[in-house]
């Protein structure tokens, strides 16, 4: 817009001072007609006018009031919709049931989230037991609430009840999702010792137990056939005590019905259960995790392809005899010193360790690896990742216990941090499966007692050798353990086989054929013949 010229804004001035000028002489020329009318003095006449004005303005103001004000009733004078008589009659509903509320478990939920604040934990749906740990709260959560409110909120719902995470237990009801158990421990978990399990409690148990929880119940798996487990822990908190306690819990739940090799990394650790096991070796080198890996995956290949082998002639999958490679110290043998053959070494110990830990969940070959170095490093990803269960025990940061228990842990329901647990309670840790996590304390059987199962175990071996049909197989087995021998040339054996021992190569090759076993040499240069381990390697194929 253009501005005014100079002219046109004296024009306007002079305009508006002539407006000005002919609205006062018409004011004056009124008030002036008033007083003639009236009789009144010039005073009296303006304060009159000016009054009537006033009086005029407020009854217009007074009117518009009203007439707004009765406007505004008239949508509340109608019928009131569905919505509305709903809401009315849910109000009204939950004034007649307003009903006592349990002080304390509604003053933690509603402080924390778990549920609304204008909700409460109704003191009717409150059952407290007393127990020898602490006190059990089963409760009825408000509807819109499940446990799931109350599981991811637990670390603050211990702060509101002058606890930590770790006194408290949660159990969800099957039958609705309202429904939970909350255990508060009336002092930090395991500050007592259960005792250990008897075989009676053993046996009952639904699966294998690992060890207590909290309350001194059992608790563990319904399996380990076709499981991986990883069990973790800084030194000296407990690992090979949990380790073994579960192998002795494995002789009496599963019977002789299983066999195990075992490779100790800490030369002593396992060392109990040599006598029992298919394969035991003592040594931190990764060469020999490489020969076991090469002895359990032709054993892997051969039920791989008999279980594919059924699905094609539409039979039932073969039952195989459960196989549990347990190593302890399981980091020392992916060490990687840096020089090509360090390289080598460790990328095909990886390839087949992955190769074991994944294809023997087909076929009932179980590997449980420990390590007191659980760093993300320490155990290959493509391994680490092939394990089902998860063992934590103490560790110091949040790291570690994620590539102890999964990158994922902290976000599932209800964890529990093992960087919090008492590292001077050995065999504590987090059981973490089928996404659930448990809090636990490893047995620690008296030595007597591990040692009087792992003799019975033995006994049932020998009595199930001498009671199987003499085969070839088990017949050479026989020989070389009777003469102390790991390894025994072509020559010896094949007159145990009556073979004609003439001709070594063609021999060789019947014994081979007989026995389902390849010939090796005693050392890599020594004579050709077979290997116990080889021997037997092939009887647990075969059973």
């Amino acid at each position: 817009m253009s501005k005014k010229s100079k002219s046109e804004v004296e024009e306007d001035v002079w305009g508006q001072a002539a407006g000005a000028i002919g609205v006062l002489v018409m004011v004056t020329g009124g008030l002036a007609a008033v007083r003639d009318k009236l009789g009144l003095s010039w005073p009296a006449t303006i304060a009159l006018c000016t009054g009537v004005l006033i009086g005029l303005g407020y009854a217009a103001w007074w009117i518009k009031t009203t007439i707004k004000a009765r406007w505004a009733r008239e949508p509340a004078a109608t019928a009131p919709t569905a919505v509305e008589q709903a809401s009315a009659a849910e109000g009204l509903e939950d004034e007649q049931e307003a009903v006592p509320a349990h002080p304390e478990l509604t003053r933690a939920l509603v402080r924390t989230g778990a549920i609304g604040r204008e909700q409460v934990i109704a003191l009717s749906d409150v059952e407290t037991r007393r127990l020898d740990v602490g006190t059990q709260y089963e409760f009825l959560l408000p509807k819109g609430a499940t446990h799931e409110n109350v599981a991811s909120r637990l670390g603050p719902i211990g702060s509101m009840l002058d606890v930590t995470r770790l006194h408290l237990k949660l159990e969800t009801s099957r039958e609705t999702e309202r429904r939970v158990k909350l255990l508060v421990l009336k002092e930090p978990p395991f500050t007592h010792l259960f005792d250990p399990p008897s075989r009676e409690e053993i046996r009952a148990f639904n699966g294998v137990p690992f060890g207590h929880e909290v309350t001194g119940e059992l608790a563990g798996v319904s399996t380990l056939d076709g499981k991986s487990m990883l069990i973790a822990g800084m030194s000296q908190t407990g690992k090979t005590t949990l380790a073994c306690g579960l192998i002795t819990c494995l002789l009496i739940a599963y019977g002789d019905e299983f066999d195990m090799v075992l490779l100790d990394g800490k030369f002593l650790g396992l060392a109990d259960f040599a006598k029992i096991a298919l394969r035991y070796e003592s040594s931190s080198d990764p060469a020999v995790l490489e020969e076991l890996l090469d002895f359990l995956i032709p054993i892997v290949d051969k039920r791989y392809e008999e279980g594919r082998e059924a699905k094609f002639k539409r039979v039932p999958a073969p039952k195989f005899r459960p196989l549990f490679f347990m190593i302890d110290e399981a980091a020392d043998f992916f060490a990687n010193t840096g020089s090509k053959e360090s390289k080598e070494q460790y990328h095909r110990v990886e390839e087949k360790s992955r190769y074991v830990t994944s294809k023997g969940l087909e076929c009932g070959v179980a590997v449980i690896m420990m390590t007191q170095r659980p760093d993300r490093d320490a155990i290959p990803p493509l391994v680490r990742s092939q394990f089902q269960l998860r063992v934590c025990l103490y560790v110091d940061s949040e790291g570690t216990a994620k590539v102890s228990l999964g990158d994922s842990y902290f976000t599932t329901l209800s964890p529990i941090k093992p960087q919090l647990l008492n590292p001077k309670i050995k065999g504590q840790a987090v059981l973490y499966a089928h996404g659930e996590s448990t809090l636990l304390r490893g047995f620690n059987f008296p030595p007597s007692f591990v040692w009087e199962v792992i003799d019975e175990a033995h006994a049932r071996q020998q009595s199930r050798m001498i009671a199987a049909p003499e085969t070839p197989l088990t017949k050479a087995i026989k020989f070389m353990q009777e003469k102390g021998v790991d390894f025994i040339p072509t020559a010896e054996l094949a007159p145990v086989l009556e073979v004609d021992a003439k001709q070594l190569s063609s021999a060789g090759q019947k014994l081979s054929k007989m026995l389902g076993v390849s010939t090796d040499r005693d050392g890599g240069t020594g004579p050709r013949g077979f290997k116990l381990t080889d021997l037997t390697a092939a009887q647990a194929t075969r059973s």
